[in-house]
């Protein structure tokens, strides 16, 4: 499937919408679900768009399924009614989806694929995760593949396949193998993007419609930059 915006609205920029689910491409810098920061978040604007576009009444119902780091781009699905959200819980947390990222690093990682395996132990007090070869206290199994696909000017871009949902995870792993992503400070990276985010784009979502059963695929377009527009 070729990439596509459905619409946008309100800095909004809408991949799939129907009676159930609506997917946003989400830009560097937005938040997912609200926190201590106060900042209006997607889930806000989406109901607000939905109470708009629709003539709702009363409140909108809205599920947020899962989220992404706030430096980061990408899809992210959320759910119109609770039979979706139920359903799009169960399926993210049995690990029924296809989650593909797309990742600039500046160091060339020693293999040009590669499944990689760690144990990750997640610091609340300063909202990190690390990277252990071997199993220590708290820590959790993670696994993604990735491959290189193409070379750029300073960086390589890869691609990246994950097979858990853990906190940080693709930041945390890559900086374990020396290939931290561009712009991310707390996991290794030597200097900041200008926008404050990291050039990490969650490229692509597959997945089985949680009401219709359809499957479907969708791919977010990258963030519009000098690097990004080189992939």
């Amino acid at each position: 499937m070729a990439e596509k915006i459905v619409s946008t609205k309100d800095n909004l920029q809408i991949l799939h919408e129907d009676n159930h689910i609506i997917v946003i491409n989400k830009r560097v810098g937005d938040l997912v679900q609200g926190d201590k920061t106060g900042d209006k978040p997607l889930s806000e604007i989406i109901k607000e768009y939905i109470k708009e576009k629709y003539n709702k009444p009363g409140e909108v119902f809205l599920g947020v399924v899962h989220r992404l780091d706030r430096p980061t781009s990408g899809i992210v699905i959320f759910a119109k009614t609770s039979k979706a959200l139920e359903r799009l819980n169960k399926m993210f947390s049995e690990r029924e989806t296809s989650k593909t990222y797309w990742a600039v690093v500046k160091n060339k990682p020693l293999k040009t694929e590669d499944n990689v395996i760690h144990f990750l132990k997640r610091n609340e007090k300063n909202n990190t995760s690390k990277a252990h070869l071997k199993e220590v206290p708290e820590s959790k199994i993670a696994s993604l593949d990735y491959k290189i696909i193409k070379e750029l000017n300073n960086y390589f871009a890869l691609e990246i396949n994950l097979y858990t949902g853990r906190h940080h995870q693709i930041r945390a792993q890559l900086q374990a193998i020396g290939c931290p992503i561009k712009g991310d400070l707390k996991y290794g990276f030597d200097r900041s993007n200008p926008d404050g985010g990291i050039h990490l784009h969650a490229r692509k979502l597959a997945f089985v419609h949680p009401v219709s059963k359809e499957k479907i695929e969708i791919i977010a377009p990258t963030p519009s930059d000098v690097i990004w527009n080189s992939i």
